[in-house]
């Protein structure tokens, strides 16, 4: 059982709105997001909610997911992490800590990262996008107590650093998924998905 954490709680503060509720494609950028991490078959899927919560959480309305609210979320990415960990069911055995800002995550680099975190045997799978390290990261159920224990804004970097040697690295021959921080880049996703037919 490989369940996904989804960050969805930010500030947003750079974008100046709730980016997870803009438009790209006629659809919320955190629906995007969810139905991707959905069809990659990854469950459960717990998202965690922190800005304009019940506005996300009626986004995602009709969707299979346990939406978990933080309300600590403006202390730091680090709360949100240990916020959707304590939500999995104890027979998970693992979980993938996705980005409810990147959109552009397929199912394909799901798969991969699911894939190579199955066979290495290792604690952790991380992409590595043409040398540039990103998201989503796979992680062992016996790393569940060092995510609870997380703090501050950097996410699961210190954790990570500490485990270098653990972890599975996943090169994929693509630039790495754009998170949806600015106004920018909401405009550049939107624009490769008119190119791309979507």
């Amino acid at each position: 059982m490989i369940a996904a954490v989804v960050l969805a709680a930010g500030s947003a503060s750079r974008f100046g709105a709730q980016k997870l509720l803009a438009d790209l494609g006629g659809e919320p950028v955190v629906l995007w997001s969810v139905r991707q991490i959905l069809s990659a078959g990854l469950s459960p899927v717990v998202v965690v909610l922190g800005r304009e919560a019940a506005a996300v959480r009626a986004a995602l309305a009709g969707l299979p997911v346990v939406a978990v609210d933080n309300p600590d979320y403006r202390s730091g990415l680090s709360s949100s992490i240990r916020a959707g960990v304590e939500a999995l069911p104890p027979e998970v055995r693992a979980a993938a800590i996705c980005l409810g800002d990147q959109p552009s995550v397929t199912v394909a680099i799901l798969a991969l990262l699911r894939d190579a975190f199955e066979s290495a045997g290792k604690p952790i799978a991380a992409p590595v996008y043409r040398g540039e390290r990103g998201n989503p990261v796979f992680f062992a159920a016996s790393l569940f107590a060092e995510l609870r224990a997380l703090g501050g804004d950097k996410g699961a970097r210190e954790l990570l650093a500490a485990r270098r040697s653990e972890i599975e690295l996943v090169a994929i021959d693509r630039p790495a998924p754009r998170d949806v921080d600015t106004l920018e880049d909401l405009e550049i996703l939107r624009r490769e998905l008119a190119r791309d037919g979507g």
